[in-house]
């Protein structure tokens, strides 16, 4: 693995952060799906988002990529793969095509990852795709990926889905069963979390001319057989990664101002401006121009977060919370174990080598800032998240390590050059 090292730092400036990871791949699938001609402009293209593309050429669809435009020519039905798809690290790539794979006139079609996906839960979409009458399973028959997934089409009728572990299966179910041969109506059965996904899947839908019927607490869906329009689609600016940038200004700025925001989209993440304010950060929000400047702070208060609705939310305010004045409690995150990683259990063996004093619960973390943040050298197993967000942790510190930079091209492969070009001191090793 690649480590770098960082030096105590204090960024300043103005960076455009990278466009929304969430919604290329939404915008990808989609698009291959609508008969005709789609244009994606501002996609990110990431090691994630590179898996899908590829995706949706083993199903036939032809794909331009120029520059800061990706050109989709869509069709429905779709094709058999005459390989195996291969969608890396990405759990929304083999999540929403694997119900697209039923989607194809015959055969089947094989679905699988790396090591950490492969490790993923499949088996609630499972059971939802053979509730519509998909001929699907796990090669293994454990629930994991490999995924088989049978073609010739979509029954089907009426489908309950657990929503307590990813919005990924809804998600996909919601995408495909505009195809179904009758109308489908999923109900979402105990705790939905990361509902604002699901209802970024809906708007991105909508853009391509599908509108959904959905309960308002999003918990019963209903779909009629519709088709998807060729469109063009803007991809937004990525919450995610602004959240990162913005934690990075508070933490060790200066004045940081973040570029390229699109409010008028869903996005889970950007709930950090509400906690960023609820912690008495220095932030302010310009809705029309898109952007938000933060102003370092010498501390922040604490305070009790649920991010049952934003669980890559959990690095950030983990790091935070080391700069804190009064004790953080995160709650609602049970869902984010299953992650690219066990997130719960690595931000707590990893914010003790800074000095906090963390407990560590199924669905919570309490976090005590250290009087001194220790130098420290920290593991990141290949997870994207997590490197990132102990990359801003350790430039507060005289001299840490971090190891795994080489994740980060899952969803912000400029990240360490953003930070260097506002002024972080790193170092590859």
């Amino acid at each position: 693995m690649v480590r770098i090292q960082l030096q105590r730092s204090r960024i300043n400036g103005v960076v455009r952060c990278p466009p929304s990871k969430s919604y290329t791949h939404r915008a990808i699938a989609i698009a291959s799906l609508a008969n005709g001609e789609s244009i994606i402009n501002m996609p990110l293209i990431s090691r994630d988002t590179i898996a899908t593309l590829s995706a949706s050429r083993a199903l036939g669809i032809n794909i331009d990529q120029h520059r800061a435009r990706i050109t989709i020519d869509g069709k429905y039905p779709l094709d058999t793969p005459q390989n195996i798809i291969n969608a890396e690290n990405s759990g929304t790539t083999i999540r929403i095509y694997a119900a697209m794979a039923a989607l194809t006139r015959r055969g089947f079609t094989v679905l699988t990852g790396d090591a950490s996906l492969r490790k993923r839960p499949m088996q609630p979409l499972l059971d939802g795709l053979s509730q519509l009458g998909v001929v699907c399973f796990s090669s293994q028959m454990n629930g994991l990926s490999p995924l088989l997934i049978k073609g010739g089409g979509i029954r089907g009728g009426h489908v309950t889905i657990n929503g307590n572990i990813s919005s990924q299966f809804l998600s996909s179910l919601l995408i495909s069963s505009i195809y179904a041969t009758r109308p489908v109506s999923i109900q979402v059965r105990g705790q939905q979390v990361s509902k604002p996904y699901v209802k970024s899947t809906l708007s991105s839908m909508q853009k391509f001319g599908v509108l959904v019927d959905s309960e308002k607490d999003l918990s019963e869906y209903y779909i009629e057989n519709k088709k998807y329009r060729p469109t063009q689609f803007q991809v937004p600016g990525d919450f995610s990664a602004a959240a990162l940038l913005l934690v990075a200004g508070v933490t060790v700025g200066g004045t940081l101002t973040v570029k390229g925001l699109n409010f008028s989209l869903p996005q889970a993440d950007s709930k950090i401006l509400e906690i960023l304010k609820e912690m008495n950060a220095e932030i302010k929000v310009n809705m029309r121009r898109g952007e938000v400047r933060v102003t370092g702070s010498k501390t922040i208060e604490g305070g009790t977060f649920d991010l049952t609705d934003a669980p890559d939310l959990l690095p950030v305010i983990s790091i935070l919370a080391l700069k804190a004045t009064s004790p953080v409690k995160i709650t609602g995150i049970a869902h984010a174990r299953w992650k690219e990683t066990d997130r719960v259990a690595i931000i707590a063996s990893q914010l003790k080598k800074f000095g906090a004093r963390v407990v560590e619960a199924e669905d919570q973390l309490s976090i005590v800032p250290p009087r001194i943040l220790r130098n420290s050298s920290i593991q990141t197993f290949n997870d994207h998240r997590l490197f990132m967000a102990f990359t801003i942790a350790s430039l507060m510190t005289e001299k840490s390590e971090i190891e795994g930079a080489e994740s980060i091209d899952v969803s912000y492969p400029n990240f360490l050059v953003d930070l260097k070009r506002l002024g972080a001191k790193i170092s590859f090793q």
